[in-house]
């Protein structure tokens, strides 16, 4: 008998991988360099080639060199990625970019863009070179070229991505070239000698992009062939065979075999014991007897598999398993094998006798964590179990190891590692407060002391109390500062004031403020680098701005008349410029003047015009309005024209910023004095400002949280053998040479430019300022042929960092360095400066008037020689270049491994530097250097063992540790118990930790238990499990059979090159219940069945007949690219529409915006794509905003790389164009009409999207459409306007009613119909049967798919995720050019035309459904609509049944209905009691919000709700289920349509056509007595599907 299932899945045909390519890409993710030794390696040993005959041998080889490379932990890992095969898809990437490459200069004009399809060897060739210019095919070509090569000025160099391998001689400015060609090919072995060889010449900067063309495979070798031949078997996902409850039957009598043949003994495990029975000793002792044994090993497994157990025997099944998992010899073992084959061991574990110790101990464990809760950590960092997946687990614990490595080889020992990596840093604190405390600040009001709040109470705590939402809290208390920082003559300074004021007449609870300052003085301040001498020298020539002017006029009316007429003043100077006849609304200075006039002459004792006249000429408070400029500029404020400062945090002006502001300050407020930090006698304002105060703002040091800032591990650069780290001298602030500095600044400076001599300069300031704790070290990039000077000033800098920087005044000497060079030789003119020598007497001047022996200068720099400095020149720009991704030319600091590029000269300032120390002391610094304090170093030299030593340290584990990506949650696992119920399993040696609380009898619990076994097999890491199952179950907590495929090294064949695997196994499954297959994949993953003859729905293992193994394949059809789209300030821009495609073809695929979180999500494959906004509305309104700045020149597409199979997620910010900020995205269909004076013109902006959703790849799944739809002739003669008729069906019952469903539309119609089925639960062959029926009957149909999003609440089951499709995606799943579509229950026969109901107008509503009916009076007990919940909830609205609606997707979109029911769905499905038909609970109970029309009864006639009388005027018929009767589907639809016999014929016919099989007798009614030949046969069985309709 046949009682195994084995299911492979692959990815599509394209990505099948030699192995070959595959290690040198896992090095090269380990650390860059390991790329090229692998080459080297690998060119070095292959001769060694011709002994490996099979794909194991090939394997063991490269792990053998991969070994030489790597540490023991790394390397084992580095074997089973091997296995995994998880860089096919960086191989895939490397053929979209050759294929591109080649395509460029096209030698045939053959295929256009194919995704993921191998190249074809370019005329026989297997390597290529690219330089952008030409392509190279052999190596005499190529020399010629390197020996003169063209000027290249007119090409484009091929682009360069991060994911590179550059080769680590290149210099950073030579011309690019791109080898395309596989390690172990001849050609690539010589192109590869010739370009390694220019490359150190500094001729070229070599790339190397692996790739096998097709048709090359024999000529790399016996290896090269392994992984080529077969499609590539993923690994990394779970299989689960359901038990499935078949209540109402459900399956398809016309496919099973008859004839049923015995298992074969060799195929079957037979050690494993059966019920105390061991089969194989048995047939050693009887081999006669074989087949009466066999039989009656049949009988006792499939009388052992349970679905129920009695309440006694579930009790303390959780503790029974938790027991034999503990006491087992391999824990883990058992944990898998219980909860994976948990149906067929449930007997035995409900037998046996229970300890009480494991008892009470879990029980205990529950009081601090839920029962059957999951949690897992690796090293402290808590791992988020619904997500996590076997690629991703791995890139976790790879990171964690490659840490390990690089401080081991540090020098740290093992027990410092382990502390270091299991230390979490301190929560990421954003909030960041300026401190911005001062004189400036004039505040309009004061809550303590004005008399206007007198009557308002002071008790503190009232801030506690309960209010209504939206409700203010009157508190005599200085509790929210709200001080706005602005230019009194720009537009939005003096709106914000008249706000301001409106908001103090409001008796708002707030204190108000502003500082002044003006943008004029600030640039002018800039220009002169900072300096203020310059403005006070040429006073009398200054034309004086107006902001100034305003400032000053300011705090005379403050100091004469108080504040308020003060802010009186600016909002008349607002009122007298918005009242001007210009237009243009700009301020000029008589408005000043007009307004200064108004403010003061109620009071004024001398005419103002005089006091103005006396202002003007005596420039009274010139310095106050300049300290306030000064202060904003100091502040880093006046970047952002205006802001609000909100008790010091950073928002923007307009009104609703201040309210948000205020309710996100409130909750922290109320804890603080909840918590009694603050009392009625706490200054609200210090305590925060002094607690969190920083002293500037730049928003590119306190990182939005969108905008991750840059980090790169420095530790890895030295590993990999880079020098130019240890050469750096440290220059320190004074006295403090000998301390240990936790902070490295590191300044890339090029010092040809202005802004690298800025940026040093700060540096230096920076310096003599004194900061206690940070050192500062100076690379120098300098731009290729430059004078000497530029050379000398870098020598003259690094003799004295190196010899003199311990000396008093060397910070001033360099400083009088800097600027002699800048004025010099920088600012100079173009006539030559006078030799060399006069710039070394210079710098012995400046040297000995600081104290500095100018000897020693003397004697290097006349020795100076300039090539060899060069030299080590273009040492650091290749540093640079390559670890840090700056191109020659940039200037940036490096604080600790974080990058900050400087943009500009006013980017980085000596006080963003300090502001850069502290921000990055406290995250990340602070406890790295608690823990590096606190080691014994062991064989370490003591004279070593310096402050510099241990500063490097510092520098490199803190740079290390930033780029990890980890989650900050963590857990405290010590406080539970871990004697009787947990698995422990110690490796003192090992840097990895897992803790984890697993639920063994989970779904979770599935998949773990696989997950922890392959990390203790590859990795040994310590680990605590501990085991939480839940105590009184009620029901079996598991009903399926699960395998996790994960691969091993016996997938690769021991007698040729093939691979066999990995696959899910299931051996000694029942015979007699009835299976459902699902899969559980990563996330990203968009799977489907290619290969079943089985209906996986509904496996019945008995009727397989002959078949041994009942096969699955499925493929990875796509990864999914979703992504989170914000608007600042704003709802996420609903209805948005993106494109991804590539350079040449930019649209490929498009989607829309949801509102709900303003998700998103496409089909993508791996390689390097581009997201645009699409044309038309989407980006007439919006620009992508890049980095956090959107202006009119950003840029207009994102690139986004996949390359590996874990998918991406893209945070997309949008902003509105000038001047578009107030149009709509989404016109309702009104507008519209009146705009364009038609109606139905609504979506002519959108009339350009192609096919939606769809993806790449559908083009062999939709019929090329012709080209009249909409009028004129279809297919067959049929005219009018196209039927859009959407359906979903699984399992091959529901496919089979399907093809009838469709035939009765045809038949009843002869307007073109479309059809719109849901791919994801279609089988392989129907899929194969609907292009011919589409082709004979003449209809157009199209596969279409969404995957369910992360964040809406998933369903278990696969029959009611199969409902939730029916309802939840209708806004996203078709395509945007889609009017109107209905849907059609599978199970449903047509009798009238579909047209009339497709045109029926439903009276603007989104949907249309029938009401039940309610003839049929026996049913009346089972009308749950009539009482109770459902009778209040409907207030009189019909209950309609969901087998036939309507959808306007037109009304649907604008009225946001989607996301209406996403939102309903969401609050109700968290409770399991509700919405137990979901796809009809859901509309109904929404339909106060999303309204439904209700359609005339007589297009839904159901037997079991209408009875018979109105069954003729029925124009559909559906097979609804009789709760009462249970009858089987297929009888019903015998019994009660006369035409179904007839339609179901003709559909089997032709589907036996097109499969080539015998045709169906014609149909007999079967003889009486028994309706349906299957229903006596087979035991009462179950569909939720049928659920549905009740």
């Amino acid at each position: 008998m046949v009682r195994s299932v084995s299911v492979f899945a692959h990815h599509q045909q394209g990505f099948a991988t030699t192995i070959r390519l595959v290690p040198s890409e896992l090095l090269a993710k380990e650390r860059k360099d390991l790329f090229w030794r692998f080459i080297e390696v690998w060119l070095s040993a292959e001769k060694d080639d011709a002994d490996s005959f099979t794909a194991k041998d090939c394997l063991k080889k490269i792990v053998k060199y991969g070994h030489s490379l790597l540490s023991e932990s790394l390397a084992s890992l580095f074997e089973f990625s091997l296995t995994l095969r998880s860089a096919s898809p960086r191989l895939v990437l490397y053929r979209q970019l050759a294929e591109e490459s080649l395509s460029s200069f096209p030698l045939t004009d053959e295929n256009p863009f194919l995704v993921g399809v191998n190249p074809k060897s370019p005329g026989g060739k297997c390597c290529w070179v690219d330089t952008g210019g030409s392509l190279f095919f052999d190596g005499a070509e190529l020399l010629l070229w390197l020996r003169s090569p063209t000027e290249s000025g007119s090409f484009q160099p091929p682009e360069l991505f991060d994911f590179d391998h550059i080769h680590f001689g290149s210099s950073v400015s030579s011309p690019v070239t791109i080898l395309y060609g596989a390690l172990g090919t001849d050609c690539f072995r010589e192109f590869h000698v010739i370009l390694a060889e220019a490359a150190k010449e500094g001729k070229v900067k070599y790339v190397v992009r692996p790739v096998l063309p097709s048709g090359c495979e024999t000529k790399i070798g016996h290896c090269g062939v392994v992984g080529t031949k077969d499609p590539l078997n993923l690994g990394g996902y779970g299989v689960e065979l359901a038990l499935k409850n078949m209540e109402y039957k459900a399956m398809d009598d016309s496919m099973i075999k008859k004839g049923v043949t015995l298992e074969d003994p060799r195929t079957e495990d037979l050690s494993q014991e059966v019920r105390g029975f061991i089969f194989s000793k048995i047939l050693e002792r009887k081999p006669e007897l074989s087949s009466e044994i066999m039989a009656f090993r049949d009988y006792l497994l499939s009388s052992t598999i349970s679905d129920t157990l009695d309440v006694w025997e579930l009790k303390d099944l959780g503790h029974q398993t938790a027991q034999r998992i503990v006491h087992a010899s391999d824990p883990l073992q058992s944990m898998q094998e219980i909860n994976q084959n948990f149906p067929s061991v449930v007997s035995s574990l409900s037998r046996m006798k229970l300890n009480d110790s494991v008892k009470d101990e879990i029980i205990a464990n529950q009081r601090m964590i839920p029962p059957g809760k999951s949690l897992m950590a690796l090293n402290g960092a808590i791992i988020n179990i619904d997500d996590i997946d076997l690629y991703l687990l791995m890139d976790m614990v790879h990171q964690e190891l490659s840490l390990a490595d690089q401080f081991s080889k540090l020098k740290i020992p093992q027990s410092t590692v382990q502390k270091l990596l299991a230390t979490q840093p301190p929560p990421e604190s954003n909030m960041f407060r300026i401190d911005f405390r001062s004189t400036h600040v004039h505040y309009l009001n004061d809550l303590e002391e004005d008399a206007r709040y007198r009557r308002w109470r002071s008790n503190i705590n009232e801030i506690l109390m309960p209010v209504f939402p939206g409700q203010l809290r009157y508190i005599r208390k200085n509790l929210f500062h709200a001080v706005y920082v602005l230019d009194p003559a720009s537009v939005c300074g003096l709106e914000s004031v008249d706000m301001i004021i409106s908001m103090y007449e409001n008796n708002l609870p707030m204190r108000f403020g502003v500082i002044l300052y003006s943008t004029t003085f600030i640039k002018m301040v800039e220009m002169s680098g900072g300096e203020l001498q310059v403005s006070k020298a040429e006073d009398g020539q200054v034309e004086e701005d107006i902001s100034n002017l305003i400032i000053r006029l300011f705090i005379y009316i403050k100091e004469d008349q108080g504040t308020q007429m003060a802010f009186q003043f600016l909002s008349n100077v607002n009122r007298l410029r918005t009242e001007s006849e210009d237009s243009s609304g700009a301020l000029e200075v008589h408005h000043v003047e007009g307004a200064f006039v108004e403010t003061l002459l109620p009071k004024a004792k001398t005419p103002p015009q005089d006091i103005l006249l006396k202002l003007q000429k005596e420039q009274n408070f010139k310095e106050l309005s300049q300290e306030s400029s000064i202060f904003v500029l100091k502040l880093g404020l006046s970047k952002l024209q205006c802001c609000l400062l909100m008790n010091g945090l950073v928002f923007d002006t307009n009104e609703d910023a201040l309210i948000n502001a205020m309710n996100d300050e409130l909750p922290r407020i109320q804890e603080q004095v909840y918590y009694g930090h603050i009392s009625s006698h706490t200054n609200v304002l210090e305590k925060f400002l002094s607690e969190s105060g920083i002293q500037r703002y730049n928003p590119q040091i306190i990182a939005d949280t969108k905008v991750k800032p840059r980090f790169i591990s420095l530790a890895s650069s030295v590993l990999g053998g880079e020098s130019v780290l240890n050469d750096i001298s440290y220059l320190h602030s004074p006295d403090t040479i000998d301390d240990l500095k936790p902070v490295t600044h590191l300044l890339a400076v090029d010092i040809t430019s202005r802004k690298g001599m800025k940026l040093l300069r700060e540096g230096i300031r920076y310096l003599i300022g004194g900061p206690k704790s940070s050192r500062l070290g100076v690379l120098f990039s300098v731009n290729p042929g430059p004078d000497s000077p530029s050379l000398l000033f870098v020598k003259v800098f690094e003799i004295t960092a190196s010899s003199y920087s311990h000396k008093k005044k060397v910070l001033n000497f360099l400083d009088q360095l800097c600027s002699f060079y800048a004025s010099e030789y920088m600012l100079a003119s173009s006539i030559v400066v006078e030799g060399t020598q006069a710039f070394i007497d210079k710098v012995c001047e400046l040297a000995d008037a600081n104290g500095i022996p100018s000897k020693g200068y003397k004697s290097i720099l006349s020795e100076f020689s300039v090539d060899e400095f060069r030299g080590h020149l273009n040492k650091v720009a290749q540093f640079l270049y390559r670890q840090l991704g700056l191109e020659s030319g940039s200037n940036a600091v490096i604080t600790n491994g974080r990058v900050m590029v400087a943009v500009d000269e006013g980017t980085i300032l000596s006080h963003d530097l300090l502001l850069l120390e502290s921000v990055e002391f406290k995250q990340r610094i602070k406890f790295i250097l608690e823990i590096i304090e606190e080691v014994k170093w062991q064989d370490m030299d003591p004279d070593m063992l310096t402050s510099k030593f241990i500063s490097d340290v510092i520098m490199f584990v803190s740079s290390a540790m930033a780029t990890r990506d980890r989650s900050s949650e963590s857990a405290r696992f010590e406080i539970l118990n871990a004697k009787y119920s947990a698995v422990l399993l110690n490796n003192g040696n090992s840097s990895i930790h897992i803790d984890a609380v697993v639920d063994p009898l989970s779904p979770s619990g599935q998949k773990l238990a696989s997950l922890l076994r392959v990390l203790w097999k590859y990795i040994q890491p310590s680990m605590r499990i501990i085991l939480n199952p839940l105590s009184s179950l009620v029901d079996i907590p598991l009903k399926n059979y699960y395998r996790y495929v994960v691969p091993t090294m016996d997938d690769f064949s021991s007698t040729d090159y093939t691979i066999n695997g990995p696959k899910a196994f299931f051996a000694n499954m029942p015979l007699s219940k009835t299976l459902t297959m699902n899969l559980d994949v990563p996330e990203p993953w968009l799977v489907e069945p290619v290969i079943a003859v089985h209906d996986l729905d509904n496996i019945l293992l008995e009727n397989l007949g002959d078949t041994r193994t009942l096969q699955a394949v499925f493929e990875l059809e796509a990864l999914l690219l979703t992504g989170h789209c914000s608007e600042k300030d704003h709802d996420p821009p609903r209805g948005l529409q993106l494109i991804l495609g590539t350079k040449s073809t930019p649209h490929l695929v498009d989607t829309l915006v949801m509102a709900n979180l303003g998700y998103w999500q496409m089909k993508v494959f791996p390689g390097v794509w581009y997201l645009q906004l699409a044309p038309g509305r989407s980006s007439e309104l919006y620009l992508l905003k890049e980095g956090g700045v959107g202006s009119q020149d950003s840029p207009l597409s994102k690139r986004i790389t996949i390359n590996d199979l874990r998918g991406k997620l893209v945070h997309l910010e949008v902003v509105k164009k000038k001047g578009k900020e107030h149009e709509n995205l989404l016109i309702s269909s009104d507008d519209n009409h009146l705009q364009d004076g038609k109606k139905g013109n609504h979506d002519s902006w959108n009339s350009n999207l192609l096919k939606w959703a769809s993806g790449f790849i559908s083009g062999g799944e939709q019929l090329k459409k012709s080209e009249s739809t909409s009028v004129g002739h279809g297919k067959g003669g049929r005219r009018g306007k196209t039927i859009n008729i959407f359906s979903i069906a699984s399992g091959h019952l529901y496919e089979r009613f399907l093809k009838i469903m469709i035939l009765s539309v045809l038949k009843n119609s002869n307007r073109p119909v479309k059809f719109w089925f849901i791919k994801n639960y279609l089988s392989p062959q129907f899929k194969d049967v609907i292009p011919h029926m589409a082709q004979e009957y003449g209809f157009e149909y199209e596969l279409i798919t969404y995957k369910w999003p992360t964040w809406l609440h998933k369903q278990k089951e696969k029959q009611r995720i199969i409902w939730a499709y029916k309802i939840l995606f209708l806004d996203v799943i078709f395509p945007l050019s889609l009017e109107k579509v209905i849907f059609v229950d599978a199970d449903q026969i047509v009798r009238a035309d579909m047209g009339e109901l497709y045109d029926m107008d439903i009276k603007g509503r989104p949907l249309a459904y029938t009401p039940f009916c309610d003839n049929n009076k026996d049913m009346d007990g089972y009308r749950f609509w009539r009482q109770g919940f459902w009778k209040d909830h409907l207030r009189g609205k019909p209950y309609h049944i969901s087998a036939l609606y309507v959808v306007d997707l037109v009304k649907f979109r604008e009225t946001a209905a989607g996301d209406n029911l996403r939102v309903f769905y969401e609050t109700l499905s968290k409770d399991p009691n509700s919405l137990s038909n979901l796809d009809q609970d859901l509309p109904n109970f929404a339909q106060h919000t999303v309204p439904i029309f209700s359609l005339p009864q007589e297009w839904l006639w159901c037997e079991s709700w209408c009875g018979n009388a109105t069954k003729s005027k029925a124009k559909t018929i559906d097979l609804c289920n009789n709760p009462m009767t249970k009858e089987p589907k297929l009888q019903g639809a015998r019994r009660i349509v006369p035409e179904w016999q007839d339609l179901d014929f003709e559909a089997r016919q032709f589907t036996a056509k097109v499969s080539g099989e015998v045709d169906p007798q014609e149909p007999v009614t079967p003889p009486k007595q028994s309706q349906d030949p299957i229903t006596d046969s087979s035991p009462e069985e179950d569909d939720q599907e049928s659920k549905s309709e009740l």
